[in-house]
C-alpha cells in the first residue's frame, strides 16, 4: 500500500470520522482511500482531496461506494469526474484497456481490430476517442464511426470489418445525466459468459491505461474513419428484410434527440415509404433531450407520444415512431380505428413484438420446424403462442438482455433464425447484426401497419384478433428505483426475503410455485423444491394458480431500480368478449402491482 504524505494523512484523518458519524460507507473509504494515495490514480487525487475539504460525503459515498459493474448492457451510470462508482475518463479508459488486454490474450497471434462508434449524449465523442486511442496503444487497428451512429450499425460493422470487439459509447435510454460502454465481441454481440468476466477481472486489475494521440492515429491509418462505407452496407442490409410491398402509410417519426435519423429515415426513404416527415422538436441530436417528457428519452414511456399526436392529427399521420438515443428501441403509436378524430394509443413492448412475429411468419415462405423465434423469460408469451400455431419453436428460457437473444442465433444456427424480441422495445429479423435494431423495426412495423391499413385495420385491431385467436395476454411493469448504497442494500434484502419465504399469494393470487433462477430450484406451495433448469442469474419467478399468470422481480442490470414483471392470461375460450378479458386481467394486475409497492416500500 502506498505509504501517506501529512497532507493525505491529515485528509483521511476526516474521512475517518466521517465513517464514525456514519456520513460515508467503509467501502466507499476503501474505494476513495486509493484514488487518493494510489500512483496510478495521481490525475484525480486533488479533485477527491477538495470533495474532502468541502465535506461532501453524500457526493463520495454515491460515487465511490461500489465499483461500477458491467450489466445487461454493458458498464452504466452517471457521468462526474471521479469515482469508482460514476462514468469518467478513468473508468472508461480502465474498461477499454481491460478489453484490450482480453482480447489481445485470447488472440496472441492475430492483427487485431476494433469497432467504435457513439451516439448523441454529452461526452459522447470524447468517451469514444478516448477508448480509440487506448485500443490503438494496444496494437489495434480501429474502424470508427465518425459522426453519431446507433448501436446496431456498430454490431453490424463488427461484422463487416471483421473486428475481434466493439464499444458502442451511449446510455441508452437512461437519463441526460449518464453515460456508458457498452462492449462487443467478434460475433457482433454484447460481451457474453464467460468473456464477460474475464473482461471484468482485467479491468480490475488496471494500473496504467496507455493512449497514443487520437488525431494523430487517423493520419497514420490506425484509427480508420468508415462511415460512410459503413452506411450504405448497413442500410442494404436492412433493406434485405423487406417483406411487402404495400407502402401506403403516412409515418410521422422522432429520434427522441437522437442518432435515428441517421438510420430509420434513409432506411424508410429507401424501402419506398414516401410520406416520412420527421418531429421537428425532437430531430437534433442533443443529450439534455429537451422537449422530452422528464427528459428520459426512451419510447416505452407513452408519454413520448403525446407531443407528437398533436402534430399526427393535423397531418393525417397513420403511424407514430419513435426510437431511443442509440436506436436501437422502437416504440409506436397509432389510431385505435380508422374513425375521424379517432384517439392515438402507443402498443408496448410486448405488443409490438408479438405483432411483428405474426407478421413475418406469416410472410417469410418454406418456414419449417427447425425455424425459431427468441425471446427472454420476461417478454410475452403470446409470441410463443403464435410461433406454436405457426408450427415454429420458440427459445425462450432467457435471461434479461439482448445480448442472450443474440448468442442463440449464433448456437442455434443463423439460417434459421426468424425474429428476436424482448419486452422493453427490442427487436432483431436478418442475421446482419447480433443485436436490437431500432430501423428494422420501424421498416417492418411501417410494413405491416401499411398492410393492415389495406385491409381496413389498424393494428390495435389486428392485436385485438391475435387475442382472440390465442388468448387475452396483458403486461405490466414496475420499477421501483432504489439509488445509491443504501437502495442497494434494500434490493438486496428484498430478493432475499423473496427468495427464503416466497409468498403464498399475491394481489388475491394463489401462489402454485417459485422458480429461483439464482439458486436453480423450484419451490412448491408446500416448500418442497426441486431442480430447476435454465440459465443462471438473479431472477425470481411467481407463478399464480391461475394457468399462465405470472409475476417475475429482478434487480436492474443497468440502472439503480428493482423491475417486477406481471402477466394476465385469459385462454381463448374466455377472450371472445376482449372487453370482459380485459378487465378481468386489469384487476388481477393492479392487485400484484399494489401488494408488491407495499413490499418493497415496507423493506
Amino acid at each position: 500500500m502506498t505509504s501517506m504524505t501529512d497532507e493525505q494523512a491529515a485528509l483521511w484523518q476526516r474521512v475517518e470520522e466521517a465513517i464514525r458519524q456514519g456520513q460515508l460507507t467503509q467501502s466507499a473509504a476503501d474505494n476513495l482511500k486509493k484514488w487518493l494515495t494510489e500512483p496510478r490514480y495521481a490525475a484525480y487525487a486533488s479533485e477527491v482531496a477538495d470533495h474532502i475539504r468541502r465535506q461532501d460525503w453524500k457526493t463520495l459515498d454515491d460515487v465511490f461506494w461500489t465499483v461500477i459493474p458491467f450489466g445487461t448492457g454493458g458498464r452504466r451510470g452517471r457521468m462526474y469526474p471521479i469515482g469508482t462508482n460514476a462514468i469518467n475518463d478513468r473508468t472508461i479508459g480502465e474498461s477499454a484497456q481491460g478489453l484490450a488486454t482480453y482480447v489481445r490474450e485470447s488472440f496472441p497471434q492475430k492483427e487485431l481490430a476494433c469497432g467504435i462508434a457513439y451516439d448523441s449524449r454529452h461526452r459522447s465523442r470524447h468517451f469514444a476517442e478516448l477508448c480509440a486511442s487506448i485500443m490503438v496503444a494496444n496494437g489495434f487497428r480501429v474502424y470508427f464511426l465518425d459522426d453519431y451512429r446507433s448501436t446496431p450499425e456498430l454490431s453490424f460493422l463488427i461484422r463487416h470489418w471483421q473486428c475481434d470487439c466493439g464499444i458502442m459509447v451511449t446510455a441508452s435510454h437512461n437519463p441526460p445525466s449518464d453515460n456508458a460502454v457498452k462492449v462487443y465481441w467478434s460475433t457482433g454481440g454484447q460481451v457474453l459468459p464467460p468473456h464477460d468476466q474475464q473482461i471484468i477481472d482485467r479491468v480490475m486489475r488496471v494500473d496504467d491505461v496507455a493512449t497514443v494521440d487520437f488525431d494523430k492515429a487517423v493520419a497514420e491509418g490506425k484509427i480508420v474513419l468508415c462511415t460512410e462505407e459503413t452506411d450504405r452496407a448497413y442500410q442494404a442490409a436492412v433493406l434485405k428484410q423487406q417483406h411487402s410491398e404495400a407502402r401506403d402509410l403516412s409515418i410521422l417519426y422522432s429520434p427522441l434527440h437522437g442518432v435515428g435519423k441517421f438510420s430509420v429515415i434513409p432506411v424508410l426513404e429507401q424501402a419506398g415509404f414516401e410520406k416520412v416527415a420527421i418531429y421537428a422538436p425532437q430531430a437534433d441530436p442533443d443529450g439534455d433531450f429537451p422537449d422530452v417528457p422528464g427528459h428520459v428519452a426512451n419510447p416505452e414511456n407513452p408519454a413520448v407520444f403525446d407531443g407528437m399526436a398533436e402534430q399526427a392529427a393535423q397531418m393525417g399521420a397513420d403511424i407514430i415512431l419513435a426510437s431511443d438515443p442509440d436506436c436501437d428501441r422502437m416504440g409506436c403509436a397509432t389510431p385505435l380505428t380508422w374513425d375521424p378524430g379517432a384517439p392515438y394509443l402507443s402498443l408496448t413492448g410486448n405488443q409490438l413484438g408479438a405483432l411483428l412475429a405474426d407478421y413475418l411468419l406469416s410472410v417469410q415462405p418454406d418456414l419449417t420446424a427447425d425455424h425459431y423465434v427468441v425471446k427472454t423469460l420476461v417478454t410475452t408469451e403470446l409470441t410463443r403462442r403464435i410461433a406454436d400455431k405457426k408450427g415454429v419453436r420458440t427459445v425462450g428460457d432467457l435471461l434479461v438482455g439482448f445480448k442472450y437473444i443474440a448468442g442463440v442465433i449464433d448456437q442455434q444456427g443463423p439460417e434459421h433464425f426468424v425474429f428476436g424480441t424482448e419486452e422493453s422495445h427490442g427487436y432483431l429479423a436478418g442475421t446482419y447484426a447480433r443485436d436490437k435494431d431500432g430501423a428494422v423495426a420501424c421498416l417492418l412495423i411501417s410494413e405491416l401497419a401499411a398492410r393492415c391499413k389495406s385491409q381496413g385495420q389498424t393494428l390495435h385491431q389486428r392485436l385485438a384478433e391475435l387475442h382472440r385467436e390465442h388468448g387475452y395476454h396483458a403486461e405490466r411493469l414496475l420499477t421501483i428505483a432504489m439509488p445509491g448504497s443504501q437502495g442497494m442494500k434494500q434490493m438486496e434484502a428484498l430478493m432475499q426475503r423473496l427468495r427464503t419465504e416466497p409468498p403464498r399469494s399475491l394481489g388475491g393470487c394463489a401462489v402454485v410455485q417459485c422458480r429461483d433462477y439464482l439458486l436453480g430450484q423450484t419451490i412448491s406451495a408446500d416448500g418442497t423444491r426441486s431442480p430447476l433448469q435454465g440459465p443462471k442469474g438473479n431472477l425470481l419467478f411467481f407463478d399464480f394458480e391461475q394457468s399462465g399468470n405470472s409475476m417475475a422481480i429482478r434487480p436492474s442490470g443497468t440502472e439503480p431500480k428493482i423491475k417486477c414483471y406481471m402477466f394476465g392470461y385469459e385462454p381463448p375460450e374466455g377472450s371472445a368478449d376482449l372487453d370482459a378479458a380485459a378487465s378481468a386481467v386489469d384487476r388481477r394486475l393492479v392487485a400484484i402491482e399494489a401488494e408488491m409497492r407495499a413490499l418493497a416500500e415496507a423493506t
